[in-house]
């Protein structure tokens, strides 16, 4: 159901802040006192910051090691593939390596009114709105300050290439071996999802989550078949695995938009790469090497 974003885990009551991140232990004893917004498994909506923090407590209590998250996508993902990319920002990393993040505007939101989605820029801006607030975490976040970056929020502050997402969604596409993954894990992530696409209780638009990847269907279309799948980013980035193609794709930008999927920065490229692997349609299999495409704007 967490999984799913069926838990009803979209918000925190007590405020949580970039400081308070650092006591994991605080945080957990916070997560473990967090009322439910709806009964698990009656509804769904997108968990956009707290999947991450509940999925830092599994891992913590799960892993004989007890890692966090960041560290263990470093040690099980990120280093085996050669990953430019940290949850929790190191300090070797520097300054001059780090876009700039250009925030949302209401006049950029009145220009993308007839393009994007109505409702979807009304629960951005309405600062009552449950998508609002479920982004609001942690309070005081600015993703300009390093200070911030620093912290591990596993679902927010992820730092690094478009070209490191899509070399782990590359490896994903292959069927995850590289990273330990097993066949009857990849047949479970590709599965026809078992929950059927509906209104999202926080986005408002319809969407489908299954195992923690959005999947494709008739509002939300990507990849070549319904075995894709991938997540969305603030703004119009957007990262997916293809089985069919043997393909990972990811798009990251620092200018944001008001987009949850169709960015058309971000499907100017994904359109261009189809459009290229239909040309080589009629080359056989064995000759079509996995491949990694990525872009940023």
């Amino acid at each position: 159901q967490l999984l799913a974003h069926e838990a009803g885990l979209v918000l925190l009551d007590e405020r949580l802040t970039v400081d308070r991140m650092r006591d994991l232990d605080d945080v957990g004893r916070l997560l473990a006192r967090q009322r439910p917004a709806w009964p698990a498994g009656t509804k769904h909506g997108y968990h956009g910051m707290t999947l991450g923090l509940y999925m830092q407590e599994l891992i913590r209590h799960v892993d004989p090691a007890h890692r966090t998250l960041g560290r263990f996508f470093q040690e099980e993902i990120a280093r085996p593939l050669g990953l430019d990319f940290h949850i929790g920002l190191p300090r070797e990393v520097p300054d001059t390596r780090l876009a700039k993040i250009k925030p949302l505007s209401r006049l950029r939101a009145l220009l993308a009114l007839g393009h994007s989605t109505p409702e979807l820029i009304k629960r951005v801006l309405a600062p009552g709105s449950l998508l609002r607030k479920s982004l609001a975490i942690p309070a005081d976040i600015d993703y300009n300050d390093r200070h911030a970056l620093e912290v591990e929020l596993p679902a927010g502050n992820g730092v690094g290439t478009a070209r490191s997402i899509a070399r782990a969604y590359s490896a994903f596409a292959e069927g995850g071996a590289e990273v330990g993954l097993t066949p009857e894990t990849f047949t479970r992530i590709t599965a026809r999802p078992d929950v059927t696409r509906r209104k999202d209780e926080v986005l408002g638009v319809p969407s489908c989550f299954s195992l923690g990847f959005l999947r494709p269907g008739p509002d939300v279309t990507f990849g070549s078949s319904q075995r894709a799948f991938g997540g969305p980013g603030a703004g119009g980035s957007f990262g997916f695995a293809d089985p069919d193609a043997r393909l990972g794709y990811a798009y990251v930008m620092n200018k944001l938009d008001f987009w949850l999927i169709d960015d058309p920065r971000e499907k100017a490229l994904r359109d261009a790469i189809y459009r290229a692997i239909a040309r080589l349609g009629s080359a056989r299999p064995a000759e079509i090497e996995p491949s990694v495409m990525s872009a940023v704007s």
